[in-house]
């Protein structure tokens, strides 16, 4: 913890500016802090129901799968260390329509994560009689169940008034605890638990591939790898971010990854056999709407149970802290491209982004009417989680052929391989979601493009200064992409029409992938409107001294 003890100096900084308060450790324990939320406390359970034993693959598929997506983010948060990065790549290659909408995307999933997480921690204290009054039977908020998230909501948002350091400081104590508390519960269970024969007694893969694949995005397994973009949403604020933002990406997924794959085993062996002697499909034991807790309980660890419901809070308590803060960071990215009212980029004497951070709180508190259950909106974050990475791998394919001398402290082996790939695999992960969730998705685009391009058209109308250049040739591929997603789901094997087979529709999906791939490197922005969009980004994003 020394690089956050000293992540920052003392000296205030006029408002104006973000400051680089933000060591390596600080950073990964924001990305880290991330991805150990709420997932691992369902992951394990909800994906052998889908799966069976053959969730494990699942689990590595989905690993592989993040780091791809991780890998391209490493080298592009190294090149352009800026606030918010996530949203801005795709404005650098394809110009002002391209930016506006994966913001958008970036901004809906960032803004739908605390909500989920302090959904969770009702959920989950539900154990409690106390507690019991806060949800009704189908998991939904009660009015006093309303109230109590709109509090914790309103923490979430006090802490990060604090700034930045104070931020990192409660975040890294979390993550500590999140990262011990499950390791604790993997080499506890596992000591005198450990069943191998579960893994074939009622079949190793009982859904057989499509349940493998299904898991990946539908029981929570991408979900709870997400998070690794923490790191790079706040590279604004790091003291040396060409050194420590690619480490801080990669070493993330790498701990999330070998965590969750232990978790997946562990759960499998240790379970009794009489817990799914009617399949996977019908796993149940008492104590199962907490799964790590009542299997504690199970196996005659009722002290561990104790530490889990604690860790049940905590754990999502963490993450629902970070996602705040990235909320507000990716609203002032928007701001600072112009597709957002300048409101967003406001910073108090902290350098904390206010504005932004109350409308965070503002819509979270939305989200709990329409969203008022986890389930509700697990899916949904991952859909939008995945088509936000997916702008990376477009943006990586036109910076190598177009800015092929610009500094890279971290350099991709094989980018040019990796890139189409990452992309491809993205676009496989939001098809897995199914057609149910991915329609959803598109009424909140079509919602993100009502609202960003309505101020655009009034900030063009006003003749303002930071009115967003809508580069609509370079984004020519963009609707055509959407809606041939949309299309392929709706007439796909996952919840569709299904009218494409499995392995076909997978298929389908690749070669409609590499086309579009292609096709927005084709006509993309030119170099020299690339480079004029970063000058205009390092002017506006100078940090303040």
């Amino acid at each position: 913890m020394v690089s956050v003890e000293k992540a920052a100096s003392e000296d205030t900084t006029p408002s104006g500016g973000l400051r680089r308060d933000v060591g390596l450790i600080g950073l990964m324990w924001a990305s880290v802090g991330s991805i150990i939320g709420s997932g691992w406390l369902y992951g394990a359970e909800k994906a052998v129901g889908v799966a069976g034993p053959a969730a494990i693959i699942s689990w590595v598929i989905g690993a592989v799968a993040i780091v791809l997506l991780a890998l391209v983010h490493a080298e592009l948060g190294g090149m352009f260390p800026v606030a918010g990065g996530t949203a801005r790549y795709p404005h650098y290659a394809f110009g002002g329509l391209a930016g506006m909408s994966f913001g958008w995307f970036s901004w809906l999933q960032a803004a739908t994560v605390a909500p989920i997480e302090v959904e969770a921690m009702i959920g989950y204290a539900g154990h409690w009689k106390w507690a019991q009054h806060l949800e009704h039977a189908d998991g939904t908020l009660t009015a006093s169940g309303l109230l109590v998230a709109v509090v914790l909501m309103a923490l979430f948002v006090g802490v990060n008034f604090f700034g930045v350091r104070v931020l990192a400081h409660t975040n890294s104590a979390a993550t500590w605890w999140k990262i011990a508390v499950p390791l604790a519960a993997i080499f506890i269970i596992a000591i005198g638990n450990f069943h191998p024969s579960n893994f074939h007694s009622e079949g190793f893969a009982p859904f057989g591939a499509k349940g493998v694949l299904a898991a990946i995005s539908t029981s929570g397994i991408i979900f709870a790898l997400l998070g690794f973009e923490q790191a790079i949403q706040l590279a604004g604020e790091s003291r040396n971010p060409k050194k420590d933002l690619p480490r801080a990406t990669l070493g993330s997924v790498a701990i999330g990854a070998v965590i969750y794959v232990l978790l997946q085993v562990v759960f499998i062996a240790a379970l009794p056999h009489t817990s799914f002697a009617h399949g996977w499909g019908h796993l149940y034991y008492k104590g199962i709407s907490g799964p790590w807790a009542g299997l504690a309980t199970l196996v005659g660890l009722g002290w561990l149970a104790v530490v889990l419901y604690l860790d049940a809070i905590i754990s999502p308590g963490g993450t629902g802290l970070i996602y705040t803060t990235a909320t507000s960071r990716v609203s002032y990215g928007l701001a600072k491209n112009g597709y957002a009212p300048k409101a967003f980029t406001r910073t108090d004497a902290r350098g904390v982004p206010w504005f932004g951070l109350i409308m965070s709180f503002v819509t979270g508190v939305v989200c709990f009417l329409p969203f008022p259950s986890w389930q509700q909106l697990v899916g949904f974050i991952t859909s939008a989680s995945v088509l936000m990475y997916a702008g990376a791998p477009l943006a990586y394919g036109v910076f190598a052929d177009k800015l092929p001398q610009r500094e890279r402290p971290y350099r991709l082996p094989f980018g040019k391989l990796v890139s189409p790939l990452s992309f491809v695999v993205a676009n496989l992960i939001i098809y897995w979601s199914g057609w149910d969730i991915l329609w959803r998705l598109g009424l909140a685009i079509v919602l993100g493009y009502l609202l960003l391009g309505g101020y655009s058209f009034y900030a063009h109308s006003k003749n303002l200064p930071d009115a967003p250049r809508l580069d609509f040739r370079a984004a020519q591929w963009l609707p055509a992409y959407l809606i041939g997603m949309g299309l392929i789901s709706w007439q796909g094997s996952f919840g569709g029409q299904n009218h494409i087979a499995l392995w076909w529709d997978i298929l389908v999906v690749a070669a409609f992938s590499i086309g579009v791939y292609y096709w927005a490197k084709a006509t993309a922005s030119t170099a020299a409107d690339i480079e004029r969009s970063i000058d205009e980004v390092a002017v506006t994003d100078a940090p303040a001294h």
